[in-house]
């Protein structure tokens, strides 16, 4: 008699992994394990060992801000040769955070960045400018997270509270994040990427044609000219 093929019969099949859950205390290689297997998990992080399930997203608290942010982002990288983003990324930093932040800013490693590309395709190392859009997750990217990305020489932390609709730009400096204050006109402009300038209250009202003429001056500006000069040169 021929037995019919079943997968349930195979003595090869997948090794099964416990589920992913927000608390467990795991090496960074068994939570990629895990989270490779959990297919029903859209996002996870683990933060100082500690792995945290994101909530399901919601549009005005999450998804609109976020996509104010990649289109703010998405066109300085467009017109900065040497300069890439992400979205929503999960990043090598160490043996005890691999996160996935919202948006990730960085300069190129042949331009002379932090980062470099793995060969199975992640982030690995501190990237130049990270953005967090935080609702639910304020605690922990205001807390935890942010004392990861400082001492893993993230040079720029942006996080926009999305339920007080405020905005925090914070630059590392002599190793701690110190809060950068916008200029009389209102703007925030970033100290590693040259011409990447913020209309913050243009951002959190939803003004984005100022937010992209305010960053249009700033990809106009002789620093960001020379800023592309200084990425070539690498």
């Amino acid at each position: 008699m021929v037995r019919e093929y079943s997968p349930r019969a195979q003595s090869t099949a997948a090794p099964h992994y416990p589920p992913l859950q927000s608390g467990d205390r795991l090496s960074r290689v068994e939570f990629e394990r895990r989270y490779a297997a959990a297919t029903d998990v859209k996002k996870a992080e683990l933060i100082e060992g500690i792995v945290y399930v994101a909530s399901p997203l919601r549009h005005r608290q999450h998804g609109k801000p976020h996509s104010r942010v990649m289109t703010w982002l998405g066109v300085y990288q467009t017109l900065t040769p040497g300069v890439d983003l992400s979205d929503a990324p999960t990043v090598r930093l160490d043996l005890d955070n691999e996160p996935q932040p919202d948006a990730v800013l960085f300069i190129e490693a042949a331009a002379g960045g932090q980062t470099r590309i793995s060969a199975d395709d992640y982030i690995e190392g501190s990237p130049e400018l990270i953005v967090e859009i935080a609702a639910s997750s304020a605690a922990i990217d205001t807390g935890a997270k942010k004392q990861v990305y400082r001492r893993n020489g993230v040079l720029e932390y942006v996080i926009w509270q999305s339920y007080d609709n405020q905005l925090e730009w914070f630059r590392l400096t002599e190793g701690e994040y110190q809060l950068l204050s916008p200029d009389p006109d209102g703007i925030l402009r970033s100290r590693v990427f040259p011409g990447l300038w913020l209309a913050v209250d243009a951002l959190l009202t939803n003004q984005m044609p100022r937010v992209l003429e305010v960053l249009q001056l700033g990809l106009a500006s002789p620093e960001h000219a020379a800023f592309i000069e200084q990425l070539k040169k690498q």
